[in-house]
């Protein structure tokens, strides 16, 4: 396996194990409108991958894939608040950076890692925010961390994975209900990271193209092929969770419901928040 050199951290893996089976891995891998409004679920599957995204980027010395969806739209036209950012690990961020955020009155830092990436490389507290840990991929087979295909299915299927994103959506509610902005990230900001933004654009009503263009601009930011799985993305893992969701809860719509138990309030919420 070649070693590539990297000016930015690497994913971390939760154990020795993992990490050695990166070896043996393949390279693969109008509130009354408001009110009525559904998660956007359409899209096929079956299409080519999309081109590429223009996000609203942070930007941090600390960081290279910070950003927020201020610069998309959703299909009946509402402009989205910069008040959700998804991001990269926070463990490099400066001085300068700490201030930005800040000044951007980010309260509250969801952290979707598993414990040993948070205890090797631990957020930089933020002034004035709140940490919160809600691992995803903690109580799941230890392989989903290097088998992606295997992890994006665990993001619907995984009970712990479905607490985590449920929590993360709600303290996204929350935290905007009361004009703060709210930061949640994983190690690379790709993976967990994509597939809760995924659920907070489809959740607001943007178009699936722009959903998955907005994934996979993490390949521009991280500078990664779509065929390097500790650094990039690839489409069709993205497609696993939607596809899955639709399998196993009838549609997203089912699966934020009933998989992630959020109810009619906190989906208008949601929008009444962060559209305008």
């Amino acid at each position: 396996m070649t070693t590539r050199t990297l000016s930015r951290p690497l994913r971390v893996f939760t154990s020795v194990a993992a990490v050695s089976a990166i070896a043996l891995a393949p390279a693969v891998a109008g509130q009354a409108g408001i009110a009525s409004a559904a998660p956007n679920d359409t899209g096929s599957s079956t299409t080519d991958a999309p081109g590429v995204a223009t996000p609203s980027v942070i930007h941090l010395a600390g960081t290279e894939n910070t950003r927020t969806f201020a610069s998309y739209t959703t299909t009946s036209g509402k402009h989205i608040s910069p008040a959700v950012i998804r991001s990269d690990n926070l463990s490099k961020l400066t001085a300068s950076d700490l201030r930005k955020l800040k000044s951007l009155k980010v309260t509250s830092i969801v952290d979707l890692r598993t414990q040993i990436e948070y205890t090797v490389q631990p957020d930089k507290a933020v002034p004035g925010a709140t940490r919160k840990s809600y691992d995803i991929l903690g109580q799941t087979p230890i392989t989903n961390l290097v088998d992606l295909s295997s992890a994006y299915r665990a993001y619907i299927t995984a009970p712990s994975a479905r607490a985590g994103f449920r929590k993360t959506l709600l303290d996204i509610k929350n935290t905007t209900s009361k004009g703060n902005s709210v930061l949640f990230h994983c190690s690379a900001g790709k993976d967990r990271t994509g597939w809760t933004a995924a659920l907070v654009l489809s959740i607001l009503g943007v178009d699936r193209g722009t959903i998955e263009r907005d994934y996979l601009a993490s390949n521009t930011y991280r500078h990664a092929s779509p065929n390097d799985p500790l650094n990039g993305v690839r489409i069709e893992w993205l497609r696993t969770s939607f596809n899955t969701a639709k399998a196993k809860y009838g549609s997203l719509d089912g699966y934020l419901r009933k998989g992630l138990g959020l109810t009619t309030n906190d989906l208008n919420t949601l929008r009444a928040n962060l559209l305008s």
